[in-house]
């Protein structure tokens, strides 16, 4: 179902015939630049704010935080550009089979794909990381919140783009989007789904896991287990899914964001539950607490070495001291 972009969206359950009537263009310049693009921008500077703050908790600096983000934001576009077109290759070849470069780059007329993004920007992390010799999981403890914060923000750009919504319901909640000037249909707001979610996994990990936190990459491991369960469920609900090609599993067709779903959510709770439970850290090991070790060291060697000439002062006076007397 596709529903049309210039009609108004209304939620008769709550709000009874009020209509929301915005454009998703927000300014009509060019191409036209988009309330989704607007959203997206502004989800990513909340969030490079946010992990600025908070990079000292993780050991991590300012300025690492912005290199990453700088290096990191062409790279999860086109990510989620490269992911949306590998799985909707149809979409983008010519009648002969050969790819329509036209359509490919053409990323003003919509197609992108979180995991991608995900994908894209965890890459660009590693080597960064290992390029700084910076702890990769601290790192990424780090911007895993910034991603919700991007996330949370970023799906309203869905919700102005009348897309990325859910099946037929009569639910209270429910959202209603025009088909036609003469039809229309009532869906799950499968957007507003997932905002919520990642907003609710925000909080927890700010509150509850990083406080706790045991070992560099217990809050990734988190960020992937509680938004695996959460994209699991919603990708379920939603009508624009990306199939996995052709393949079936009981005869249905293989959502990719449901199967990659499961099977992070599966790996993050199987290394939560070892590093936890079977293989427990000292707090030591946290590289916050390895950065304040080697500050403390760095303080204490000069007072050190002030203290050495005074001794040696002190011991050569008394030696002077035993001379006179004997």
């Amino acid at each position: 179902m596709t529903a049309l972009k210039d009609m108004p969206i209304s939620f008769p359950g709550l709000f009874g015939d009020w209509e929301f009537t915005a454009s998703p263009k927000m300014l009509n310049i060019g191409h036209g630049v988009y309330w989704y693009g607007f959203l997206i921008a502004l989800g990513l500077m909340v969030a490079l704010w946010f992990c600025m703050k908070q990079s000292k908790r993780f050991g991590i600096t300012e300025d690492n935080v912005l290199d990453l983000v700088l290096w990191g934001t062409p790279a999860g576009i086109l990510g989620a550009r490269l992911y949306y077109v590998i799985f909707y290759w149809s979409l983008f070849q010519n009648a002969d089979g050969s790819p329509n470069w036209g359509k490919i780059v053409a990323i003003w007329d919509g197609g992108l794909a979180i995991y991608g993004t995900v994908i894209a920007a965890f890459l660009t992390a590693f080597f960064y990381c290992r390029h700084k010799k910076i702890k990769l999981w601290a790192m990424t403890d780090l911007c895993v919140m910034g991603l919700l914060i991007g996330q949370a923000i970023g799906r309203w750009g869905n919700f102005m783009n009348r897309e990325a919504f859910g099946a037929e319901t009569t639910l209270p909640w429910r959202m209603r989007l025009w088909t036609s000037a003469a039809q229309y249909i009532e869906v799950h707001p499968t957007f507003f789904y997932e905002s919520l979610w990642n907003v609710v996994g925000l909080l927890l990990i700010f509150f509850v896991v990083t406080k706790a936190r045991r070992f560099d990459g217990e809050n990734t491991c988190f960020y992937f287990l509680w938004y695996g369960l959460g994209r699991l469920w919603i990708e379920g609900l939603r009508t624009d899914s990306l199939y996995l090609f052709d393949w079936t599993l009981f005869g249905e067709p293989i959502r990719v964001s449901q199967a990659l779903s499961l099977v992070v959510a599966i790996l993050a709770a199987l290394l939560l539950f070892y590093h936890i439970k079977l293989h427990p850290h000292d707090p030591q090991e946290l590289m916050v607490n390895r950065v304040a070790a080697q500050k403390a060291e760095a303080v204490m060697e000069p007072a050190a070495d002030a203290a050495e000439p005074e001794k040696e002062s002190h011991a050569s006076g008394e030696e002077d001291s035993d001379g006179g007397l004997h």
